[in-house]
């Protein structure tokens, strides 16, 4: 089994453990490394802006203050620690050919993806991927979506099912890409026994993928096989949400503290 990762160029989590944790149980055929530009983080703001209105908007940049000055550091160490981890578990990224685009969907995107010939691609991109881009892959491209689908579709899953008290949702959902967002054929839910009281929503997203490690493993190589189904998601609700408030983030930790005693 081929396979290519997509990530970004500032996650080292991708980029070092997750490279090559795929190393260690298929063929990694190549990585493909988003690296935007300010203009491009630029207009991803002005969206949120507009989508948000001015006021839901600074409780969103609040939360990205209160975790950058009170839960980043901790979260830091832990990375830290987890990626030593992966490296003792899984060795060393191996040498492969790496395509660095600041667009992922990009010409040279689709050039990489068919001169690598994968059977999947792992995608861990922000950017949404074009039908020229997803359907290069024999068997499509996956993303391990934190959040369960289609509840918690698009961006912070985990944190909106901590935040609504949804705590039996909170987990990860591994689905093939298609033309929406969050859509496609859903292969398995993933969770573990996270501790709300005092993990971070951050780590929460981080941790449920490295908890199931094997499993998602095992899953892929089912997809490239032929041999996983599909989950059938008819008549359950579909819920899109955004970046996490700050309002919503001091609630979510009152009632889950209460909740611990």
């Amino acid at each position: 089994m081929r396979t290519v990762l997509m990530c970004h160029a500032g996650d080292a989590f991708d980029r070092e453990g997750l490279a090559a944790w795929m190393a260690s149980f298929s063929d990694l055929a190549g990585v493909v490394v988003i690296d935007e530009t300010g203009v491009q983080k630029r207009a991803r703001i002005r969206r949120e802006w507009r989508r948000l209105g001015t006021w839901r908007f600074l409780d969103v940049l609040a939360m990205r203050l209160y975790y950058r000055f009170k839960l980043a550091a901790t979260d830091r160490a832990w990375m830290d620690a987890t990626l030593a981890n992966m490296r003792r578990r899984f060795g060393d990224v191996p040498g492969v050919p790496e395509l660095r685009v600041a667009d992922a969907n990009a010409p040279e995107v689709a050039a990489f993806l068919r001169e690598r010939k994968p059977d999947i691609m792992i995608a861990r991109s922000k950017q949404l991927l074009a039908r020229r881009i997803y359907r290069i892959p024999r068997n499509g491209c996956l993303v391990m979506h934190p959040g369960i689908c289609p509840e918690y579709r698009n961006a912070h899953g985990c944190f909106w099912a901590l935040a609504e008290r949804d705590l039996d949702r909170v987990g990860l959902t591994l689905l093939r890409i298609d033309a929406g967002v969050d859509t496609g054929p859903i292969y398995g839910y993933f969770t573990y026994a996270f501790d709300e009281a005092r993990e971070s929503h951050v780590r929460v997203q981080y941790r449920v993928v490295v908890e199931n490690l094997d499993a998602l493993a095992q899953r892929v190589r089912e997809i490239a096989a032929g041999e996983a189904v599909p989950m059938d998601v008819s008549g359950r609700q579909s819920g899109v949400w955004g970046q996490p408030w700050l309002s919503r983030y001091v609630r979510w930790k009152r009632s889950a503290r209460a909740l611990a005693g």
